[in-house]
């Protein structure tokens, strides 16, 4: 177990999707179907249920915030009160679940889906990115992906990463002025883990959580790894974020879980905290 790693808050069924937004760190409950907040005192509060099971999330330039529900195939935006308004449905194109979620600076959605049923236990099939526009509408931009999962925009915004699960791998496409992605290619192997949740930091490198390894990395174009954090023996590194007052507190979501158990709702969260030397890049 790292020393570098302490808790911020324990307790939840299995937490997801980390962003820090507006100086509180936001995130999804999985098992207890809702998207909390949670800020640097341990304080937590309920932001809205979300039906379906919540995946992703992300805030569109007004600061709405907007969530996946992996089961409804449906992105949703949340208002004020909490109240959930379907902002786009991926039914024509979601197998298994919907998945993560990354919104870029002109609104545009980025979805992912499993692409077979995980929860089921069926093989690992090939799956694709989602690209809702402005007004809602969603087409397939992008094919040929093994459980796409965290993503992540490059500061200019030329260019998205793509934590592909269960190839073991990172991947980059080009980014087009309208959307859409371009040529792709490898932007890190990495044999022996499982990115899940990314971000992005400063120096162009990738915080990556990998649930089966037990550990966050961070490493750079061509797979090196800079840095690691390993999480208690018996716990899933999940995903995270950098965030904080300035930008250099690495939070880490983990769960106490195991690949059996964790589709029965057998599992307790946590939310951790590292700090790092070199800040985050933008709010994801």
């Amino acid at each position: 177990m790292s020393t570098r790693l302490r808790t911020l808050t324990a307790g939840l069924g299995f937490a997801e999707a980390p962003r820090w937004h507006a100086g509180e760190l936001w995130f999804v409950d999985y098992f207890a179907g809702n998207v909390q907040t949670i800020d640097m005192a341990g304080q937590r509060r309920v932001i809205a249920a979300v039906p379906g099971t919540p995946g992703g999330l992300g805030f569109l330039p007004d600061g709405t915030p907007l969530v996946v529900s992996q089961r409804e195939f449906a992105l949703y935006a949340i208002d004020e009160g909490g109240h959930l308004t379907r902002y786009a449905d991926l039914r024509s194109f979601a197998r298994g679940a919907a998945n993560e979620l990354l919104v870029d600076g002109s609104g545009r959605a980025y979805v992912g889906h499993q692409g077979f049923d995980f929860f089921g236990g069926a093989a690992p099939q090939p799956s694709s990115l989602l690209l809702v526009a402005t007004d809602g509408s969603v087409r397939e931009i992008a094919d040929g992906l093994i459980f796409p999962n965290g993503m992540a925009l490059a500061a200019d915004g030329r260019m998205l990463i793509v934590a592909e699960s269960f190839a073991g791998r990172l991947t980059a496409f080009e980014v087009t002025s309208d959307g859409t992605l371009g040529p792709r290619h490898d932007w890190a192997q990495l044999p022996g883990h499982t990115p899940d949740g990314i971000c992005l930091d400063a120096e162009g490198a990738v915080w990556l959580g990998s649930p089966l390894s037990g550990a966050f990395l961070r490493v750079r174009e061509g797979g090196a790894v800079l840095d690691r954090l390993d999480v208690a023996d018996g716990r899933w590194a999940v995903a995270c974020v950098l965030g904080g007052a300035d930008g250099r507190v690495l939070f880490c979501v983990t769960a106490a879980t195991t690949l059996e158990g964790m589709p029965q709702g057998k599992s307790e969260g946590f939310i951790e905290l590292a700090d790092v030397a070199i800040a985050g890049v933008g709010e994801l």
